[in-house]
């Protein structure tokens, strides 16, 4: 298939030319292991990729994407938690010393959930329990009618994921500790602009 032959092109370009002016760094991190200070959980989206973003290299940033870049509460009653097993490897683990939540314009999690119904296969609910994250917030946006709610519930939903994020104990404990630092921003894929969350007064203010 055309497409998957496109990834093997691409992967020989890489061991031709970025590999090797970046050689001393793989072989450091080969040998060392990682401990990127940063961590980001971002949209799966295709258009918004952090490296990519925010120009890091291999090792900077420990990453972690899902639908809508949404943050579950804390759970410790069971079950499978993907995303919460990443974030606590991210912190007790690699003891990165931010967090930072990546939403986007154009997001399709947040455009689904604005429109309700079924959001994935029929019969199936693994997107609709995940959105459900952001069901209250969702229900504010549809009642207050804003002029852009798409965008409206995009930062909410950024907002919502930090609040969860401080209901995992380790995190709570690490930032009163003023070990860890969580963070908000929001990319505007058109337009290539970045926006950071001033959590003193809950507003978006684009990075200069």
């Amino acid at each position: 298939m055309p497409e998957f032959h496109a990834l093997l092109e691409g992967y020989k370009r890489f061991r031709e030319d970025a590999y090797p002016k970046q050689r001393a760094r793989y072989d450091a991190l080969s040998k060392e292991g990682q401990a990127p200070p940063v961590m980001v959980i971002s949209c799966c989206d295709s258009r918004v990729d952090p490296a990519t973003i925010f120009d890091t290299g291999p090792g900077q940033m420990f990453a972690l994407r899902n639908v809508a870049n949404l943050v579950p509460p804390y759970d410790d009653s069971g079950g499978m938690h993907g995303a919460s097993a990443a974030i606590e490897f991210g912190v007790t683990g690699l003891n990165v010393k931010h967090i930072v939540v990546l939403g986007h314009g154009q997001c399709g999690g947040i455009s689904a959930a604005l429109k309700g119904g079924e959001l994935g296969e029929p019969g199936h609910t693994f997107i609709d329990e995940w959105m459900s994250i952001i069901t209250d917030a969702r229900n504010e946006v549809v009642s207050a009618a804003p002029p852009d709610p798409q965008r409206e519930l995009e930062l909410e939903a950024i907002k919502i994921s930090l609040k969860n994020l401080r209901s995992f104990p380790f995190i709570a404990r690490r930032e009163k500790q003023g070990e860890l630092k969580l963070h908000g921003a929001w990319y505007a894929i058109g337009e290539a602009t970045l926006f950071t969350l001033d959590e003193a007064t809950g507003l978006f203010e684009a990075v200069e």
